[in-house]
């Protein structure tokens, strides 16, 4: 049973990221206005946020730079253009670099060099050799690192023990639960924390949440998290994210009861600048085909393209999933 206090106080060591630019960036292409990141940028600020994601480390080989807004691949003048090169920086910033997607060796400039505070290495736990070796080289270069072992929920459990004893000798900061496929269930975060805070007890490691809602429990799992003793939060404005989003920033903002936190700029937030992105068009959230695969602990890759055809057919979708079991 989790203490009380867990919940109804506050762990100085709570540590908010913003991920709407790189998560919700999936959902348009990172075709964000430089009006809308200085706006998320003052809201962060203003809300207290202690880290704001701004996008991937791409690479310009791989990803053609024609089909994507600069957020895809987060140079360090585009960023400096949002926050001000003079400006005084109250939120720290981070991006995120995928294992096998990123040219890190000469994309990721020396810390004195760059706007960047934070490196998120992204990996699936087979790819854990080059994912220490990214950490490495982005911790030489001076920067606090994360790790985001992805769609755990498909991964053996020998697997993650071996990943996390790897990642536990390696010199990462944070060590982040990712509940990919939005398939977990609080109880079942539960059991991964205690997995995850073994190693990370052992070897002095932050853990971090980084929850989707296809079944509707981003919030509870984030939730869970924080009371088993998670401290590095995710969110986004509105849940805005990959197919039914993530962990609402709005809900975790209601959570937190750190006076330092501030819910009104992230409801003024997504007054002006998301309501109009779904008013343009721009589409996220849970929704039945987003259920689907995660119930099924599916990528939800089919349900992306279910709804980009505008299909309403949701017990022939199901069926076209099993099929694939």
């Amino acid at each position: 049973m989790k203490e009380i206090s867990s919940l109804m106080g506050y762990r100085e060591g709570i540590r908010v990221l913003d991920a709407t630019l790189r998560d919700g960036g999936l959902v348009n292409d990172f075709y964000f206005t430089d009006d809308f990141a200085r706006a998320l940028y003052k809201a962060n600020c203003d809300a207290g946020i202690d880290y704001m994601e701004v996008g991937y480390k791409a690479s310009k080989r791989l990803f053609d730079v024609e089909k994507f807004g600069k957020w895809k691949f987060s140079s360090d003048d585009d960023i400096l253009s949002v926050i001000g090169e003079n400006s005084e920086k109250k939120v720290k910033l981070a991006v995120m670099a995928d294992v096998g997607r990123c040219d890190y060796k000469e994309d990721i400039q020396e810390r004195a060099n760059s706007p960047v505070d934070l490196i998120r290495v992204a990996c699936y736990v087979h790819q854990m050799p080059t994912a220490i070796d990214m950490i490495e080289d982005a911790k030489k270069k001076g920067y606090e690192v994360s790790c985001n072992i992805m769609a755990i929920s498909t991964a053996q459990e020998g697997d993650v023990r071996v990943a996390l004893d790897m990642l536990g000798q390696s010199p990462v900061d944070v060590i982040y639960i990712v509940d990919s496929f939005g398939s977990l269930y609080p109880e079942q975060i539960a059991r991964i924390v205690s997995l995850y805070k073994e190693f990370a007890d052992r070897y002095g490691k932050k853990l971090g949440i980084h929850a989707h809602n296809n079944q509707q429990l981003a919030f509870a799992n984030t939730i869970e998290a924080v009371g088993d003793g998670v401290d590095w939060l995710d969110a986004t404005y509105n849940g805005m994210g990959r197919g039914a989003g993530n962990c609402s920033m709005e809900n975790l903002m209601g959570l937190l009861h750190n006076p330092k936190y501030s819910i009104y700029p992230v409801l003024k937030f997504i007054e002006t600048e998301i309501v109009k992105l779904k008013k343009d068009g721009v589409v996220w959230g849970y929704d039945m085909q987003y259920l689907i695969t995660g119930i099924l602990n599916q990528h939800p890759r089919m349900a992306i393209a279910f709804t980009k055809d505008k299909r309403n057919d949701y017990a022939a979708f199901y069926n076209e999933m099993i099929a694939q079991e």
